[in-house]
């Protein structure tokens, strides 16, 4: 190799490695002067061979052992308590089978169960009473919600009366629900939309109330009309609230849903509880229960995905 710089035309020549210099690597540098008459100047140097060795290149771990932690923890609370339940039953045995069965007899009851297909036809129906509550509840509470929040009209005429239905135990609306809509599914899923309607409806009153009031102020300086503030400032900014408060929305509806299902029923979940009750299946009460906590954290999960996007633009704290 060889360049010119200087008047000076270097030639650069690396050399064997010999045997008795392992450790070493000959490289001569020879300076060939372009004008003539002058000598050129030679001169070699030993370069270690750590030095020019290139270094492996070592993985990186720490992203793969931080999302393999990051996904373990997830599981240390259920797992701990599945050690615990393991342990009080199978080796201290502070329980017998008749008050809390073993976790293997409630995988067997959860197995046959859905070899025979009445797993998925409990959790089908229970879904479908659930989906249907919750939307029509969600949606009910979103109407009545913002007309309570932006108009002062609104609160006094509705507000009162939607407080004092909100106090009224759940159980108690279940013997006028019979005698109104009969023993159908009507009666359930009116439960359930009851146990849905509260949380949306407070949460989004409370966002639309405590929207900024410089936000407002912005909006009528720049001569926004009534309907294009409510679009472009007080839905954007209740919506944080509003996806608060569907999904403690969809937590009630699981909730309300036990109560739903004891309204002359013969399929779903909350059948399956009442059911194991009465014959003395602690291990079907068990799978009831496993199964509504199941459903509860994938509905609440799917309210999370939509929280996500909603939340993005707000600039508030999260936690590392």
């Amino acid at each position: 190799m060889s360049y010119e710089n200087f008047g000076l035309k270097t030639e650069i020549r690396a050399g064997e490695i010999s045997p008795s210099s392992e450790n070493s690597w000959p490289v001569t540098f020879r300076d060939i002067p372009l004008r003539e008459g002058e000598k050129p100047n030679e001169k070699t140097i030993e370069i270690k061979n750590d030095s020019v060795k290139a270094e492996p290149q070592k993985y990186n771990w720490k992203p793969l052992t931080d999302r393999f932690f990051y996904w373990l923890s997830w599981f240390v609370l259920p797992g701990a308590l599945l050690a615990f339940w393991y342990l009080s039953t199978n080796v201290l045995h502070w329980f017998n089978e008749s008050q809390l069965p073993p976790p293997i007899q409630v995988y067997t009851a959860i197995k046959e169960m859905y070899l025979s297909g009445d797993l998925a036809r409990h959790v089908s129906i229970s879904s479908q009473r659930v989906f249907w509550g919750f939307l029509i509840g969600s949606t009910l509470a979103v109407v009545l919600g913002t007309v309570v929040g932006l108009w002062k009209a609104g609160e006094r005429i509705f507000d009162p009366t939607l407080q004092g239905i909100r106090t009224v135990p759940s159980f108690a609306w279940v013997p006028f629900l019979l005698l109104w809509m009969g023993i159908d599914e009507p009666p359930k899923v009116t439960l359930i939309v009851i146990g849905t309607f509260f949380p949306v409806y407070l949460n989004l009153v409370s966002g639309i109330r405590n929207v900024d009031r410089k936000l407002v102020e912005v909006g009528q300086v720049f001569g926004l009309n009534h309907w294009q503030m409510v679009w472009r400032i007080f839905i954007p900014a209740s919506l944080p609230s509003l996806v608060t408060g569907l999904r403690l929305g969809i937590g009630s509806s699981w909730l309300f849903l036990t109560a739903a299902e004891l309204i002359a029923s013969t399929r779903g979940l909350g059948y399956v509880l009442t059911d194991g009750q009465s014959t003395g299946r602690v291990d079907l009460m068990l799978v009831s229960i496993l199964m509504l906590s199941f459903l509860g954290i994938i509905s609440d999960f799917l309210m999370r995905l939509i929280e996500l996007p909603v939340n993005k633009w707000n600039d508030s704290f999260k936690a590392g």
